[in-house]
């Protein structure tokens, strides 16, 4: 059984390095003088797709066989994933049914079908997208592309560590003082985990989650893999997973920590995002500026990775919160 590794992801970027986007590592001197320190945002949110999540799909779907593709693909997530996957199978020439929640933002839905996916709704609160999606591929034949637990996907995004380390040395901001990541499932910040271990060992990687979806934080402290208290909604709907993911949460016991944040710090990254260096990111994929912008991270005279990771947000909550009309739930 293949498993998750550096090399995997060094063999990842061979593989997508002719479809997935080198995403810029940007600074802004306003954020630098905001936080007193050297901050490098990684702004995933300019793949394709609008998020990291097209890495791990195509380094999974390009390397299945002919057979394979002519069954086609299952995969089940509340958006980001979803494109990706659909983006991916239209490229290597296959089909895709995606099984999303009902309450997914109408943008990644729409996302998906112009990608040419297949899109099937479930009741995120009384269903499991996971037995849905096996049971689609049990009966298709077709081939389930998880979200974060499946060696290929975590290589994939791993990458997106790779191009960090290459990016800052290019910038001369190596070594890295810390690097700072959302964590959901925990396929992204696993890839990193890889890459960083070989390539920056003594650089902390800190993980940031919702504040009450914050389960990779108990499992850690836990060291087992938990589930967060029921909690009331966020608009991180990216990061809503239930429980770190089986093959993740081993990589990621490596991280320095995990800091949480509100919805109401999430928008705020989310304006000064828009407002300050001209980035739309979606609320899940600014959790990491968020903490830093809360004053979580400390970045005072440090040299800080910022992994922003998606930018696909619904147009409404969007105008919402850069209006300041935004209520948070919680």
């Amino acid at each position: 059984m293949h498993t998750a590794s550096f090399a995997g992801v060094q063999d990842a970027a061979r593989q997508i390095a002719d479809h997935a986007v080198r995403t810029p590592l940007i600074e802004s001197p306003a954020l630098n003088a905001h936080v007193g320190g050297r901050v490098l945002l990684k702004a995933e949110n300019l793949q394709l797709a609008g998020a990291f999540k097209f890495r791990g799909a195509y380094n999974r779907i390009s390397r299945l066989t002919d057979d394979e593709k002519a069954r086609g693909v299952v995969a089940y997530s509340s958006g980001n994933h979803a494109q990706a996957v659909a983006a991916a199978a239209r490229m290597v020439g296959t089909t895709a049914i995606i099984v999303m929640p009902a309450d997914s933002p109408k943008v990644k839905v729409e996302g998906v079908i112009a990608f040419g996916g297949e899109v099937r709704m479930y009741d995120r609160y009384t269903e499991s997208r996971e037995a849905i999606g096996e049971e689609i591929a049990a009966l298709k034949g077709s081939v389930l592309v998880r979200p974060f637990d499946d060696p290929f996907v975590i290589e994939g995004q791993g990458t997106v560590g790779l191009e960090i380390m290459d990016q800052a040395k290019a910038l001369g901001a190596v070594p890295l003082d810390q690097l700072v990541c959302g964590a959901s499932g925990g396929g992204l910040i696993a890839g990193i985990n890889l890459s960083m271990a070989a390539l920056s060992p003594h650089t902390p990687v800190i993980g940031v989650e919702p504040r009450h979806y914050n389960d990779t934080q108990l499992s850690l402290a836990a060291g087992e893999r938990l589930t967060h208290a029921a909690a009331p909604g966020t608009i991180c709907d990216a990061l809503m997973t239930d429980r770190p993911g089986e093959l993740t949460f081993p990589i990621n016991r490596r991280l320095d920590r995990i800091e949480t944040v509100s919805d109401a710090e999430v928008a705020e990254a989310v304006r000064y995002a828009f407002r300050v260096l001209k980035l739309v990111v979606e609320p899940g994929g600014a959790v990491s500026l968020a903490a830093l912008l809360a004053g979580r991270i400390e970045a005072r005279g440090r040299t800080t990775a910022v992994v922003l990771s998606g930018g696909n947000v619904d147009p409404s909550l969007f105008a919402a919160i850069i209006e300041d009309r935004f209520t948070p739930i919680a």
